[in-house]
């Protein structure tokens, strides 16, 4: 059983998101609220497919996908970019996005927390969550 199964995570703080924020191209009233914005995620299987939620006082956000499959998600800035998420392994959860605004978000799961890492033109942000 992965760690994050039947588990919800909830923001604790987060490193250097302000930079990050800006160099993907997010105005500045969005970094505030961002800042301020303490969100709970999950990740669930249904069958082939999984969600990954995101709840939060700034955007409700639920990406669907299947491992290693192509598809079109929404940025923080309105656009719509290539995407795709793979498992490295049961706990590491990998999502690329390709074009103009090409980067990459790793997810580690563990029974007790979940660490992001948003990279993006060498500009690197990370996001610490604890199960809750």
């Amino acid at each position: 059983m992965a760690a994050w199964e039947g588990k919800k995570y909830q923001l604790v703080k987060s490193e250097n998101l302000d930079a990050y924020m800006k160099a993907i191209g997010v105005d500045a009233d969005k970094h505030k609220l961002a800042d301020s914005a303490a969100p709970t995620v999950t990740l669930v299987k249904n069958g082939d497919e999984y969600e990954y939620a995101t709840t939060s006082t700034m955007r409700n956000q639920v990406i669907k996908f299947k491992p290693g499959v192509e598809f079109d998600m929404d940025t923080l800035d309105g656009s719509k970019i290539k995407t795709v998420c793979n498992f490295e392994t049961p706990n590491k959860l990998v999502l690329e996005q390709k074009g103009d605004k090409a980067g990459k978000i790793t997810r580690e799961f563990t029974d007790t927390e979940l660490v992001s890492t948003h990279v993006f033109n060498g500009v690197t942000a990370k996001r610490y969550y604890k199960a809750i």
